[in-house]
């Protein structure tokens, strides 16, 4: 999708405030809603993702189940609002072995798993506005020992709401954001994702 593009700095792949949000991604929906709000806390338009089951509600990009994101920069960063609910998201890496590894992060799980494919971690995300910063390099080296090579897929599973997801070249500060990548809140925390201590050795 973006394997021919020159890549440097930020990639947005989904921004809440545009006319047509998803229009990257593809959405699955099943006793439950992905729909535009306006959050209260931001007085702004974002996308929630609600369901009484967290995995047949999500969104995930490409839209089309056969290609692939195609996107080098390293670090995955997601503006989401804890619900105080379930809530879990996907992202498919390929490394420089060829194979394709799947790291899943979720607020249920206690334990990190690392199985030859798939590694499943916990996450905790603060009260309100969360800014999870994900470095893709370091969690394929750490868990596999192998080298990040690009992204493939992005899967958000429910139930969170949604500001923007972008990769960028590096991490960051907020003085250094494009203003339309700034979250306006009082509310906004910023946690870095650090592999858990279980993956230390691996």
């Amino acid at each position: 999708m973006f394997k021919n593009t020159f890549q440097s700095g930020f990639l947005s792949i989904l921004y809440s405030i545009g006319s047509r949000p998803l229009q990257l991604w593809d959405k699955q929906v099943a006793n439950g809603h992905v729909t535009r709000v306006v959050d209260e806390d931001i007085q702004s338009s974002v996308l929630e993702l609600v369901s009484a089951n967290v995995a047949t509600t999500y969104i995930t990009c490409p839209a089309d189940k056969a290609a692939t994101l195609g996107v080098k920069l390293p670090y995955l960063v997601m503006v989401v609002k804890n619900l105080k609910r379930y809530f879990s998201f996907e992202v498919t890496i390929l490394d420089d072995k060829g194979q394709r590894r799947r790291f899943r992060a979720s607020n249920y799980q206690s334990a990190t798993r690392v199985k030859d494919f798939i590694c499943t971690m916990p996450m905790r995300l603060d009260d309100g506005w969360n800014q999870i910063q994900f470095n893709l390099a370091e969690f394929t080296r750490r868990a596999y020992g192998t080298n990040y090579v690009e992204t493939l897929r992005v899967q958000l599973h429910a139930n969170c709401r949604i500001r923007r997801i972008y990769f960028s070249d590096r991490l960051y500060t907020e003085e250094e954001l494009p203003a339309e990548f700034k979250l306006y809140t009082r509310s906004a925390n910023v946690s870095t994702a650090a592999p858990p201590p279980e993956m230390e050795d691996l």
